[in-house]
């Protein structure tokens, strides 16, 4: 029988701990701290995040009933709901947008070799938003509509491993076209977006930069047609031509040519247009590009589901980007995780295992991987029917 070190501890171990040291100092997170860290609060949110808490108060009751275990766990200072909502409040949420970036660097070297389905040497990012719908008398700052308030969560994804690379938090009101200004561009990447981020001369910075786009072309487009480049109809592309834009407005912002590809889906029916900067791809692998745009969205559904980014802990815009940042450094945590550990799992199921074994003193790799295990964990816990598929 295993009898070392916590499921927790564990975790802790594939966290650079000198890095998160560093990012504290650079905002001087921990200044005139005594007894709670801005490790311990990082520890804390972790903890809610993976264990599905619903309050502060939860938090305090659940880690309190594990007081014995929280040292081992790396937690050092005592947890009181009150302690935890300062923090939140008041310590500065780029420390662990900081640390995520860290996280982040690190998951993508290790999934820098991931297929996703299309044999493509360049780097590929799908970029979209989503938005989360929060109470406007709780949170004034982020006003959306007028009875309404909402952040927007903009996030760029490396498809490779669907790892988030770009994140960035605003308020509901804001466009998301107007984030593109904020992308450091790649040259040689590809960036998969939908029609939404339509602007030509934000485009033609992709241009520029020598980094290419795929986007889905709106119906009122008004072009001129200057080649057209055969096809092969069966693969359900239908056209493949270069184009000339002749408004007055995005003539003059994207002055050079484009590539418009047409592709008919058999399966729903529909009918697609995309453009793209980029002549030298089959055409069919622009389409595949812009339909691997779907990444993007599931990675939105699966911290919705899985984490805690819809209810919040605090009302502050501090507060909110703090915890929000939290989740996705845990959702980085997990995609190591399953890497390092080479585990064939989803990082759903990863989840929900850890959820119910964090302080019992199991072997990592065997929770993960052992499934006569998992049967008795299974068994034990009536809480994982919740989450059966």
């Amino acid at each position: 029988m295993y009898t070392g070190r916590i499921v927790f501890s564990q975790l802790m171990d594939f966290l650079p701990k000198r890095d998160f040291d560093n990012c504290v100092r650079r905002y001087g997170g921990n200044y005139q701290t005594r007894r709670f860290s801005c490790f311990d609060q990082f520890l804390c949110m972790t903890f809610a995040q993976i264990t599905y808490r619903e309050s502060l108060r939860d938090i305090e009751t659940c880690l309190r009933a594990q007081e014995s275990k929280l040292y081992h766990a790396g937690i050092r200072g005592k947890v009181s709901r009150s302690t935890l909502a300062d923090a939140n409040e008041k310590r500065d949420w780029r420390i662990y947008a900081d640390f995520a970036q860290v996280l982040i660097g690190i998951a993508r070297k290790l999934y820098a070799r991931e297929s996703f389905g299309i044999d493509l040497e360049q780097t590929a990012y799908a970029f979209d938003s989503t938005t989360i719908d929060l109470c406007l008398s709780l949170f004034p700052w982020a006003r959306f509509r007028k009875h309404k308030a909402a952040v927007k969560l903009h996030t760029l994804i490396d498809l490779r491993g669907n790892i988030p690379c770009f994140i960035s938090i605003t308020d509901g009101k804001t466009h998301d076209v107007n984030i593109l200004d904020e992308l450091v561009l790649e040259p040689g990447a590809f960036y998969v977006m939908d029609r939404g981020y339509i602007d030509f001369r934000r485009l033609y910075a992709f241009t520029q930069s020598f980094a290419f786009f795929v986007v889905r072309a709106k119906t009122n487009l008004d072009f001129g047609k200057r080649a057209w480049r055969p096809v092969d109809k069966t693969t359900g592309v239908r056209s493949d031509q270069t184009i000339i834009l002749r408004g007055y407005k995005s003539s003059k912002e994207y002055p050079d040519a484009l590539r418009r590809v047409s592709f008919y889906d058999a399966i729903h029916k529909k009918r697609y247009v995309f453009l793209t900067n980029n002549f030298n791809l089959p055409p069919l692998t622009i389409a595949q590009l812009y339909k691997s745009r779907w990444q993007v969205e599931l990675f939105f559904k699966w911290i919705k589901q899985n984490l805690r980014i819809k209810a919040f802990f605090g009302t502050s815009e501090n507060a909110v980007k703090t915890q929000i940042w939290i989740a996705i450094s845990v959702y980085v945590l997990v995609a190591i995780i399953r890497k390092e550990l080479k585990i064939e799992r989803s990082l759903s199921e990863i989840l929900q295992i850890l959820s119910i074994t964090f302080f019992e003193k199991v072997h990592l790799s065997q929770i993960l991987t052992s499934s006569k295990l998992q049967e008795e964990l299974y068994e034990s816990c009536n809480q994982l029917n919740l989450f059966d598929s």
